[in-house]
This record gives C-alpha cells, sequence and structure tokens, in this order.
C-alpha cells in the first residue's frame, strides 16, 4: 500500500481567525434579575440588618459567574458572614413585603462544611438563576450563613407563602434533589422562626 507524505500547509488567515457569530457576543439574559447581599453579623450588639448592604444586582449569565467566581462563594467568607440572593427588588429582610407572609427552608450542613456548603450554595444559585423550581414565584431567594467553630453553617431558602403547604412541599423537595442530600430539612414560617412545620 503506497503512503503519500502529507504536507501540513498553515491554514489561511482568515481560517485562523474566524468571527464570532453576533449569538456568541451577545450575554446569555436571565429570565429575571437577581441581586448578591452580604452581611456581617460579627459586631455583638449590633441590631440585625445593621450591617447588610446590597452587592451587585446582575441579569446575565455572564455577569453571575463572573460575580460568584471572583466574589460570592461561601469559602471566601469570614464567621458570622452572611450572603444572600434574592430577586432585584427584594430584600432580605422579614419585613420586605415579599418575605413578610412567607418563611424558609433550612438545610443545616453537618458533615464537610465547607465543601459541602460551597457545593449546596452553588447548586442553588444555579437552580434558582436557572428557573430549576416549578414555583419559582414563589421563592424570594436564598441565604448562606457562615458560624463559628462548632456551630452549623447553613444554607435557607426563602419563600413568599408559609399557608400553602403543597406548594412549600414541592420546594423542599426540588431543593432537596437539587442539594442532592439525605439530611432532613426544615421549613419555618417568619412569624414564629423557632417552630418547624415541614420537613423532607
Amino acid at each position: 500500500m503506497a503512503t503519500e507524505d502529507v504536507v501540513n500547509e498553515p491554514l489561511p488567515a482568515a481560517a485562523e481567525e474566524l468571527p464570532a457569530t453576533e449569538a456568541e457576543k451577545q450575554p446569555h439574559e436571565l429570565e429575571r434579575k437577581w441581586s448578591f447581599w452580604f452581611d456581617n453579623q460579627s459586631k455583638k450588639g449590633a441590631a440585625w440588618g445593621a450591617s447588610l448592604r446590597k452587592a451587585y444586582t446582575f441579569d446575565t449569565v455572564e455577569d453571575f459567574w463572573g460575580l460568584y467566581e471572583t466574589i460570592f462563594q461561601t469559602s471566601k467568607l469570614k464567621a458570622n458572614a452572611e450572603i444572600h440572593l434574592f430577586k432585584a427588588g427584594v430584600e432580605p429582610k422579614w419585613e420586605d413585603p415579599e418575605c413578610a407572609n412567607g418563611g424558609k427552608w433550612t438545610w443545616v450542613v453537618s458533615t464537610d462544611r465547607n465543601v459541602a456548603l460551597n457545593k449546596g450554595w452553588l447548586e442553588t444559585l444555579m437552580a434558582l438563576i436557572g428557573e430549576q423550581f416549578d414555583e419559582a414565584d414563589e421563592i424570594c431567594g436564598v441565604v448562606a450563613s457562615i458560624r463559628p467553630g462548632a456551630k452549623q453553617d447553613k444554607l435557607s431558602l426563602w419563600t413568599r407563602t408559609k399557608s400553602n403547604e403543597a406548594v412549600l412541599m414541592g420546594i423542599g423537595k426540588k431543593w432537596k434533589e437539587i442539594l442532592d442530600v439525605t439530611d432532613k430539612i426544615a421549613f419555618t414560617n417568619h412569624d414564629d422562626s423557632r417552630r418547624s412545620r415541614f420537613s423532607v
């Protein structure tokens, strides 16, 4: 069988520098705007929310990844800090009209805190901005709470409702699936944050 030597000729300059299509240049817009918030509760005696600040509002996939990679990872936070991702226009406060009649699902990180919290945080962020919840309109946002020493870190998914059990169970089951955990997650309404109403 005969073989021929193949000469590797340089590609024409035009082939080396293919122009990006207009679609590739366009940012990938999200269905809604989201805001990152930051709170550092390290000062003893300070009123809750006194240090709560909105950090950045975004509406594209590219902005999300830029912010997440440089700033908003739970592993970059110090003890007693919290980061929040809430729908734009909703403040992460019980008094906000969107949150006032709601509650929160909470997952307490029990093992491998840094790795588990980072993974759960990122998976939850992507599920929210990617509109993976059937009841997305009933969700306000998520909070990552970093606690010192033996205290437990946690994620809390805030909802607009506290009374529609079917909606709440749908949100809770989907979130537990997204987190991919066997731990129980519990629902607490904002009126009585000491009493759990549901768990899955």
